[in-house]
């Protein structure tokens, strides 16, 4: 059944946990925790990081506070109003997203077919402002323009044909239908894994697992989408991605899970959908990498060895190119399947990842050079979490 309900009425009920406490006790347990001076600079706004539990039934996102130095304080759960799958696997990037400002949390409910918009206080607590039926079969990924004016969701259809569905955003944040706004994938049982936004707002980009191919799509003034155009992968296995300022793509490759194979490549867009390889398939020597993540200053990208707990660090040449700066920058827990999804705070001091098999959240601070500082790691995850973004 599709919703639209922004009420959170019946069994959708949000789980939000509030704690009615003094706010001079409040004061001090947050000093005790770690957390006093978490408040942003200027705008007064707490910062947080949040992970999706893709629980089977209800869907929630957990929330933590984020402290000047890095660390991490739960804060509770937030319920969805949309259902997850429960499955401990969720093969995409980005089915979580904030929007620039930090100010709205969109995500996906993938056994619902359908995307939740939450609002983000001051305080890095959330309220539920929306649900909406995101247009397509199982959910996997999340996408908003440059201006933040459209959003566009990739849904997998696993094992029918996805597509992409865009839909325009109101100040408020909530979504609307993009009238004739979906367009199909290349076919069908794809397995595709992320879309995104060029940073010139003018192209979105899909990359499709099956059959090792990545998408383009050109994007209209009037946010109207055209496409796609089918290119290969330089490797196997294209999985998630990320851009530097300048538009250059760098794209991990997990070919097909092999132990010592993971890889990255790095294109260039060049005309409305011509896509140009840079590098091809740079290996760093480890397995299944999943997830990929660049610093603001476009020097480092990182990406995450889903297939036995590491973190890895390319550099980024001025030119695009790419080549291994750290085949293990960080390692979270040394097994299978652990280490997938990451993400940056805005302005890139801090990293974090979530780890199935511990089920925490690690934390890292980023240096200027790229050496990545363990800052500890944070307790709250359920096995089946699935997709995360900081602030």
């Amino acid at each position: 059944m599709k919703r639209n309900d922004a009420s959170g009425s019946g069994r959708f009920r949000s789980k939000a946990r509030t704690l009615m406490i003094p706010a001079a006790v409040a004061v001090a347990l947050l000093t005790v925790a770690g957390i006093g001076s978490s408040a942003s600079a200027g705008a007064g706004r707490t910062h947080g990081v949040y992970a999706m539990t893709n629980a089977a039934g209800e869907n929630e996102v957990v929330a933590y506070r984020r402290a000047a130095n890095g660390r991490l304080a739960p804060i509770g759960s937030f319920g969805t109003g949309g259902e997850g799958t429960g499955r401990t696997r969720l093969s995409s990037q980005n089915p979580v997203i904030l929007n620039e400002r930090s100010t709205r949390l969109y995500v996906v409910n993938v056994r619902s077919d359908e995307i939740t918009v939450f609002d983000v206080h001051r305080d890095a607590t959330l309220s539920r402002l929306q649900v909406i039926a995101s247009g397509g079969e199982a959910p996997y990924s999340l996408a908003l323009s440059p201006d933040g004016d459209r959003l566009h969701v990739l849904n997998n259809g696993l094992r029918g044909a996805g597509n992409i569905t865009g839909f325009a955003v109101a100040p408020d944040g909530q979504l609307s239908p993009i009238a004739d706004g979906t367009r199909p994938l290349s076919g069908e049982g794809t397995d595709p894994a992320q879309v995104s936004y060029t940073p010139d707002g003018r192209r979105l980009v899909v990359t499709e697992k099956a059959t090792n191919t990545i998408l383009t799509y050109e994007v209209d003034d009037a946010g109207l989408v055209s496409g796609p155009t089918v290119h290969d992968s330089a490797g196997d296995t294209p999985f998630g991605f990320a851009f530097t300022r300048d538009g250059v793509a760098v794209v991990t490759e997990a070919f097909d899970e092999v132990p010592g194979e993971a890889a990255a490549s790095s294109y260039s867009l060049n005309g409305p959908a011509a896509l140009e390889t840079i590098s091809g398939s740079v290996p760093n020597g480890q397995a299944e990498v999943c997830w990929a993540v660049i610093t603001p200053t476009d020097r480092f990208a990182y990406v995450t060895n889903f297939g036995n707990g590491t973190i890895s660090t390319y550099l980024i040449a001025a030119d695009g190119r790419l080549r291994v700066h750290d085949p293990v920058s960080a390692v979270t827990t040394l097994a299978e399947l652990s280490v997938r999804d990451l993400d940056l705070t805005g302005d890139g001091r801090f990293m974090y990842a979530i780890d199935i098999n511990s089920r925490r959240v690690h934390a890292w601070r980023v240096r200027e050079n790229g050496l990545l500082v363990d800052i500890g790691a944070f307790a709250g995850l359920p096995r089946t979490v699935a997709g995360m973004a900081a602030s």
